[in-house]
């Protein structure tokens, strides 16, 4: 039997690869020195690191990948948090998606790693904004997603309140008293959750939430569940030709959802047959994930 030798810490050990510093425009100018590699390369440094967990292959995967990482980092750039970190933690979930990675699927490593990338960044800004802005249901975080990249679109002084709101309930299909009550919670003031309920008390704020009701539950998707739901998404994801993970990513996947029109015009399609194409897709992700007793929740 022959013993597979433990496979380095690729996080550690890439300690010296560029750090986003300051400048976005330095940082940039310094990962634009690294190469893109072909699909070829990328297997074989892919099938090397995981074969005998060599640290520079791993390495060649993550700087060739890293502008890669800057353009999804900016697509969350409007939630107020600072790029050099997210772009960081896109980075972290770049180095993650390597160390899972499986070669022999056939597929290109980063339509495999947007997975992993998306959430570190996500994780990163729930972990940084406060619960009571984002809201507790699934449903509420989906919209604090998605009106972060609608206000941009809409908010430009012109239009009153109530105009703004209804705009944003046409564009993301919600109601307005969503919009207004999610509108609400991200202008308001953040707060500690480790502060008392009201002075002089010891219960703290996240005690507080706590012991509600089962909503607490929604905050936090258990790790179990999650690494399930990312193993079933995994496999879905390779069963997918090209063009389907394309309107995958760019229809479910994105901030900034791209239109059936925009997608169709790219592939000489009509509308009609893109979201044909997107249905079919959703269907045999679903059934994957079903199959896994994951519940798909789209």
């Amino acid at each position: 039997m022959v013993n597979k030798k433990k496979k380095p810490n690729i996080i550690k050990e890439n300690k010296n690869l560029p750090v986003p510093a300051s400048s976005l425009e330095k940082y940039l100018a310094e990962i634009s020195n690294y190469k893109i590699l072909t699909k070829e390369e990328e297997m074989k440094y892919a099938l090397d690191y995981r074969e005998t967990g060599n640290v520079e292959s791993a390495r060649k995967l993550i700087t060739s990948n890293l502008k890669f990482v800057v353009k999804i980092a900016v697509e969350y750039q409007n939630y107020g948090l600072n790029i050099m970190d997210i772009i960081q933690e896109g980075n972290l979930g770049l180095m993650k998606a390597i160390t899972k990675f499986d070669p022999t699927k056939r597929y290109r490593l980063i339509s495999y790693g947007v997975w992993w990338i998306r959430a570190y960044i996500q994780n990163f800004i729930m972990k940084n904004w406060s619960l009571i802005k984002i809201g507790t249901t699934q449903a509420q975080r989906k919209l604090f997603y998605k009106i972060r990249s609608a206000k941009n679109k809409y908010d430009d002084g012109n239009l009153t309140r109530e105009e703004y709101y209804g705009k944003l309930s046409s564009d993301l299909k919600v109601s307005i008293k969503e919009i207004r009550e999610m509108d609400m919670r991200m202008s308001g003031k953040d707060f500690s959750l480790d502060d008392e309920v009201r002075e002089g008390e010891t219960q703290t704020k996240i005690e507080f939430l706590e012991s509600g009701d089962k909503s607490q539950e929604d905050i936090t998707i258990s790790n179990e569940k999650s690494n399930s739901l990312k193993e079933g998404l995994e496999k879905a994801f390779a069963i997918l030709n090209e063009r389907e993970k394309y309107i995958v990513e760019k229809r479910l996947l994105s901030d900034d959802q791209e239109t059936l029109e925009n997608i169709g015009k790219k592939f000489d399609i009509s509308r009609e047959r893109v979201r044909q194409i997107e249905k079919g897709a959703i269907n045999k992700i679903r059934k994957i994930l079903i199959s896994m007793d994951i519940k798909a929740d789209f």
